[in-house]
């Protein structure tokens, strides 16, 4: 007697199962992200806030941004679990004469190292003065009379 062959119904299935597999670890593997990241590196400043107090403040970088959550890197490594708000520097200026800031609130979701991946619950762009240095100097005129001299400030 011949042993039966594997019949069309098997056959199948163990394709069909080779396919579930197969999605299975591409779903697994790839990035299950809903929103699109866009690596992009952007100066910060972060804040951590309980209670509406200040915990701790520092300086940092973006990694990627969506519209969703940050990567950020900072210098030491945060907390998980912790309320943070961003503040960083936005390379678009508004109706090109004034600098942006993007501020986020949001919780930090885990992190890795110095890099902290923060889940935004809040966003906005806000408009950042100018530095000092950058804004022109206006003494009105009838303030000053003569040359400034320390002598003269003492008296």
């Amino acid at each position: 007697m011949r042993e039966p062959g594997p019949d069309n119904r098997s056959l199948l299935m163990a394709q069909w199962d080779d396919q579930i597999k197969e999605a299975d670890v591409t779903t697994i593997a790839g990035d299950r992200r809903r929103d699109r990241r866009y690596l992009i590196q952007l100066d910060l400043r972060w804040k951590l806030i309980r209670r509406k107090r200040v915990l701790d403040t520092g300086a940092g970088r973006t990694i990627d941004v969506s519209s969703g959550g940050i990567c950020f890197e900072t210098e030491r490594p945060l907390h998980p679990g912790l309320n943070v708000e961003l503040s960083i520097a936005w390379p678009v200026l508004l109706h090109k004469t004034s600098p942006l800031q993007l501020v986020v609130s949001g919780r930090i979701l885990r992190i890795h190292g110095n890099r902290s991946a923060v889940v935004m619950t809040q966003h906005e762009f806000r408009t950042v003065a100018p530095a000092a240095s950058s804004r022109p100097s206006v003494v009105p005129q009838n303030l000053v009379k003569g040359p400034l001299s320390f002598a003269s400030v003492r008296r």
